[in-house]
C-alpha cells in the first residue's frame, strides 16, 4: 500500500528536482521594454524530496531574466548552505551554535551591490550576480564578521537612507531578540539586544522613517516540541503569553523600547507602516495580515489571515486596532520605494492554505488611503504567488507593473504573470511560459539592472 505524501510534498508543493538554464522563453502579450533585469523568488525544494515541514526544505531561488521586451532566460538554483552540502547541523564542532546552517528559503534580496538568500534561523547566503553565473552560491554572508545572530528574511531597506534594518531571534538564552542596522554601503552599524520575555516566532517586523517596530507575539519556542521525534516546527501557541508591539526610535537605536499592548494574535507578514504627525501628537500606523491564533486551536481548523491595521497613539499611549477586510491575505507588498512611508496602495495574494481546496487565486490591491478593492482573478485552478512591484519609472508610488509565478493545475505548468498595477482587473500585459513548473514558495524581488 502506497502512502500519499504529506500536504506540503503533494501537488504544486511537491519539489522539483532538476535545475535548469533556457533561454529564449515563449511569451504571450508583450513584455514591457522598461523592464531589464530580474524576477527572482526563493522557496522550499527539499534535494531528496523530504522534509518534515513545508518550512524546512533546501533553498531553490527560481529566476526570469527579462530584457529589451524580450524574456531572455530562466534558471533555478538550489542555494548550496552548508546544510545542503555537509548535512543537518546545530552546532559546530566546537560546541557552538553553527550560523551557516540552515535553509537558505524564504527571500531573496540585495543590498550594498550584493545577492542574499535568506531564512530567520542562520546568515544569509550570498548568490553569484555575473553574467552566466547568476544564481551560484557563493557562501554565507555575516557582514565581514560583524553579525553574531541569525538575520531575519524580512529586513527593510529606508529609501531615503539606503540603510538595512533588520533582526536576529531566537536562542535557549537571553538575549532572545537583536536589532541591527547595515549602512547603505553594506557595513554593520548597530547591533542592540532587546529585552523581551522569552524566544518567540519574531518572522517580521515593521520600519518607518523614525521608528523601527517590532512584534513579539505569543508563538512561543517549546524546548520539548524542539527535542520531540518527527521534527516539526518548536513553536507553539501560547494566548498567555500575551501580545504587544515594540517601539524604536531610529534616531536612538540603543534607547528605550517601548511596548503597547494589542490583541492576542500572529503576524507572519507587515504591509507596510509609516509615521503620522497630528495636532494632538505622534502616530504610526502599521497595515498586517493577522491570523487570530497561530495553527489549529482545535486540533482540526486553521485560521486565515486578513488586513488588519493598528494605529498606535504615541502621545496617549494607546493602540487602535481596525480590521479592514474579510478575505484572505498573504504575502503584502507595496512599491519598495515606499517602505516606512505612506504608500497609497498594497497588494496581497488571496489563496488558500497548505492542506486545503484551493480557491480560485487572486491578487488584490488595496487603497490603503480611500478603502477601495481592485481584483485579478487568474481562472479555475490558476495560484498565484507573493507578487512583487516593479517600477515603469523614477516616481515612488507611480506606476508599474506586478510580476508572479502562476501554477495552472490543468496542465501543471508554470507561468510569470505580469499585470498593471494600476488596472488590476485587466488581462495581463505578459505571461512568460515557463520551462518546468515552479512549486509553492515564499519571497522574490524584482531586481532591476539600474
Amino acid at each position: 500500500m502506497t502512502t500519499a505524501p504529506p500536504a506540503h510534498l503533494a501537488g504544486n508543493y511537491a519539489p522539483v528536482t532538476e535545475e535548469l538554464t533556457a533561454y529564449d522563453l515563449p511569451v504571450t502579450g508583450a513584455i514591457p521594454p522598461e523592464l531589464t533585469g530580474w524576477y527572482l523568488r526563493n522557496g522550499p525544494n527539499p534535494q531528496d524530496a523530504a522534509s518534515s515541514h513545508w518550512f524546512f526544505g533546501d533553498g531553490m531561488i527560481h529566476g526570469v531574466r527579462l530584457e529589451g521586451g524580450r524574456a531572455t532566460s530562466y534558471r533555478n538554483r538550489w542555494v548550496r548552505t552548508s546544510t545542503f552540502t555537509d548535512g543537518a547541523r546545530v552546532y559546530d564542532e566546537r560546541g557552538r551554535r553553527d550560523l551557516t546552517a540552515g535553509a537558505a528559503n524564504t527571500h531573496v534580496v540585495r543590498h550594498a551591490g550584493r545577492t542574499l538568500a535568506l531564512v530567520e534561523s542562520s546568515y544569509p547566503y550570498e548568490l553569484d550576480a555575473r553574467p552566466g553565473r547568476e544564481l551560484e552560491t557563493v557562501g554565507p554572508y555575516d557582514f565581514g564578521g560583524r553579525l553574531s545572530t541569525p538575520m531575519t528574511a524580512h529586513p527593510k531597506t529606508c529609501p531615503e537612507t539606503g540603510e538595512l534594518h533588520f533582526f536576529g531571534y531566537g536562542g535557549l538564552s537571553a538575549p532572545y531578540l537583536t536589532y541591527h542596522r547595515a549602512d547603505a554601503g553594506g557595513e554593520l552599524t548597530v547591533s542592540r539586544p532587546v529585552e523581551v520575555p522569552a524566544h518567540t516566532m519574531m518572522h517580521d517586523f515593521h520600519l518607518t522613517r523614525s521608528h523601527v517596530v517590532f512584534m513579539d507575539l505569543p508563538v512561543v519556542f517549546d524546548l520539548d516540541r524542539a527535542r520531540a521525534a518527527g521534527g516539526g516546527m518548536p513553536y507553539a501557541w501560547d494566548p498567555g503569553y500575551g501580545a504587544r508591539l515594540g517601539v524604536l526610535r531610529r534616531d536612538d537605536p540603543h534607547g528605550e523600547v517601548r511596548w503597547f499592548t494589542i490583541g492576542p494574535c500572529y503576524v507572519f507578514h507587515a504591509l507596510n507602516a509609516h509615521d503620522e504627525q497630528h495636532a494632538d501628537g505622534e502616530r504610526i500606523v502599521l497595515y498586517v495580515a493577522r491570523y487570530p491564533h497561530y495553527g489549529s486551536e482545535d486540533g482540526r481548523s486553521r485560521a486565515h489571515a486578513t488586513l488588519w491595521r493598528w494605529t498606535l497613539d504615541l502621545t496617549a499611549g494607546t493602540v487602535t486596532e481596525d480590521q479592514l477586510d474579510d478575505r484572505p491575505c498573504e504575502f503584502p507588498r507595496v512599491d519598495d520605494r515606499l517602505a516606512g512611508l505612506a504608500a497609497r496602495y498594497g497588494h496581497v495574494t488571496s489563496t488558500s492554505l497548505p492542506g486545503r481546496p484551493l480557491d480560485r487565486g487572486s491578487l488584490l490591491r488595496y487603497g490603503l488611503w480611500s478603502g477601495s478593492v481592485a481584483r485579478h482573478d487568474f481562472g479555475p485552478g490558476r495560484t498565484p504567488a507573493e507578487a512583487a512591484f516593479a517600477p515603469a519609472d523614477d516616481r515612488p508610488g507611480g506606476p508599474g507593473w506586478l510580476l508572479t509565478y502562476v501554477h495552472d493545475a490543468a496542465t501543471d505548468r508554470s507561468d510569470l504573470v505580469i499585470l498593471d498595477a494600476d488596472d488590476l482587473a485587466a488581462e495581463p500585459v505578459a505571461t512568460v511560459h515557463l520551462p518546468q513548473r515552479v512549486p509553492y514558495g515564499f519571497h522574490g524581488n524584482w531586481l532591476a539592472d539600474r
